[in-house]
């Protein structure tokens, strides 16, 4: 695959009638790790309840200081603490309701300096692009 924004993700982003709006400042924005035993469906995957709980190899961590310039969303680069388990191939955003079948996806990141990795019990680091596109662009 390769980095890519989900469709209800982007329908939220854009204003759809029928998604909650994602507002990437004032929501809480959060992550997995993911390893290969999900498959995404970026068109019908909408929700996190989507993403198999096995799937998950660490998280949620929630993003801090977020901004928006030039159409770019960006924040605080991020840390998952302690990772064990099988490899991970992706990392999940999602905006985080507190309720699986509402927090919507948002992106997939697979295609990143890092990535895949083996967890060894250490932290796990998430630096983000510093470049025009940061975390994602619209």
């Amino acid at each position: 695959m390769a980095n890519t924004l989900f469709d209800k993700g982007r329908e939220a982003f854009l204003g759809s009638a029928s998604i909650a709006a994602i507002h990437w400042l004032n929501d809480t924005i959060s992550f997995f790790l993911l390893d290969n035993t999900y498959t995404a469906n970026f068109s019908s995957h909408g929700n996190l309840n989507d993403v198999t709980a096995g799937a998950r190899r660490a998280g949620p961590v929630t993003i801090a200081n977020k901004v928006s310039t030039n159409g770019a969303a960006d924040g605080d680069d991020i840390r998952f603490n302690s990772v064990t388990g099988a490899q991970v191939v992706a990392i999940l955003g999602y905006k985080n309701t507190g309720t699986e079948s509402s927090s919507t996806l948002i992106l997939w990141i697979d295609t990143a300096t890092g990535l895949p990795i083996t967890p060894n019990g250490g932290d796990i680091i998430v630096s983000w692009d510093n470049g025009t596109n940061k975390i994602l662009k619209l």
